[in-house]
């Protein structure tokens, strides 16, 4: 059974790193010529690039790629293994969910008291809200691989 392959994430991170290639390469360009720099690039670069970290991250969550100690996993049977699968997805759903909801609060109070970003006067919630966003994506694909490593266990058994 083939697994969703996180598509979105894929298309966000390939953007997201263009995007700073070009931002970069235009303000390296501007800076040769006039000895001056475009104002926005850092604040725009840095975010792209948590962006591209966490889109990259939820891709690689999907693909099982997250460096875990699999010795445990290796040396148990089945009914042990399995239940080590569900604490460690478990306990990276409560990381992430509680991301979600901290994350969200960030946001919420920065659009509510308007606050601007220092550099460009940006409101600063429309860098924020990407954070919660996103991890919730990622939580969505730590359930979807849980499901997928525990139905791999039932197919071993066939």
């Amino acid at each position: 059974m083939k697994r969703p392959d996180a598509r979105f994430e894929r298309v966000l991170a390939s953007l997201a790193l263009l995007l700073v290639g070009l931002i970069s390469l235009a303000n390296v360009i501007v800076r040769y010529l006039t000895d001056a720099s475009f104002a926005f690039t850092e604040e725009f670069s840095v975010f792209l690039l948590v962006l591209l970290t966490f889109a990259g991250a939820s891709v690689a969550l999907r693909q099982q790629r997250h460096i875990r100690i699999s010795f445990l996993e290796h040396w148990l049977s089945r009914g042990p293994r399995r239940v080590l699968v569900v604490v460690q997805s478990l306990c990276g759903a409560i990381v992430l969910g509680l991301i979600v909801w901290f994350g969200g609060l960030l946001a919420w109070q920065e659009y509510q008291w308007e606050t601007l970003s220092p550099g460009l006067g940006l409101p600063q919630w429309v860098y924020l809200i990407w954070l919660p966003a996103l991890c919730a994506i990622m939580l969505l694909r730590q359930l979807q691989t849980l499901r997928d490593r525990l139905r791999e266990g039932d197919d071993d058994e066939s």
